[in-house]
């Protein structure tokens, strides 16, 4: 628990980041690998992550994300996408990999796939999107904490053009639309946040506690 907590309090939005210092491929692939066993509803799943290394891509990304340098700068940039479209064909093919690895019949699982795919049928294919993309945070939070506890810095960003980004990646044809960024790589030793104390409220003001 202390290196979560330690990881925690070192972690900042990082700013500027050590353009000369990058992660490794063993350690993209531990976070990554990290972020993959994040819980989702239902465990559908409905993201994509894209690791963009490209340095052309990077910079037409930086483009569209209002010029920030860091979209560019940092090691890695992660981009997380949520499914466009959350139907029955999703639960299908989640059943599906359910039904292989845990060896299931179709017909065990069948009771759970009806009772998922009435849980979509209630809300607007908009509010499906909208449940999916609560869920792409959740796995964001995985990284940023997962970034934390190895020493690795990660900048989560919504300061960006998702229309633009969608078709510099692709996503639209994938039937994905991006989401949420995360400039990944390690701080600049005149970042100027890293120095800065953090600023949260006491517990106090923040918790709760229920008896």
């Amino acid at each position: 628990m202390n290196d979560i907590l330690e990881g925690m309090k070192w972690r900042a939005a990082i700013n500027k980041f050590d353009t000369a210092k990058k992660l490794t491929d063993d350690q993209i692939k531990k976070l990554m690998e990290t972020v993959f066993l994040t819980p989702s509803s239902f465990g559908l799943q409905p993201w994509r992550f894209l690791v963009v290394t490209n340095p052309e891509i990077r910079a037409q990304l930086q483009v569209a994300g209002y010029n920030q340098p860091k979209i560019a700068e940092a090691s890695h940039l992660v981009v997380f996408a949520v499914e466009k479209i959350v139907d029955d064909k999703l639960v299908d093919k989640y059943m599906a990999s359910v039904g292989k690895i845990r060896g299931m019949a179709p017909e065990a699982l069948k009771g759970y796939a009806d009772m998922i795919k009435g849980s979509i049928a209630g809300r607007t294919p908009e509010q499906n999107v909208e449940w999916a993309t609560r869920q792409v945070y959740i796995a964001l939070g995985t990284l940023v904490a997962a970034g934390a506890v190895e020493g690795i810095d990660v900048a989560p960003m919504e300061g960006f053009d998702p229309k633009k980004f969608d078709e510099i990646l692709g996503l639209d044809k994938l039937g994905l639309s991006a989401v949420v960024i995360a400039a990944v790589g390690f701080r600049s030793a005149d970042d100027p946040v890293s120095k800065m104390p953090k600023v949260r409220y006491s517990k106090d003001e923040l918790m709760i506690e229920v008896k």
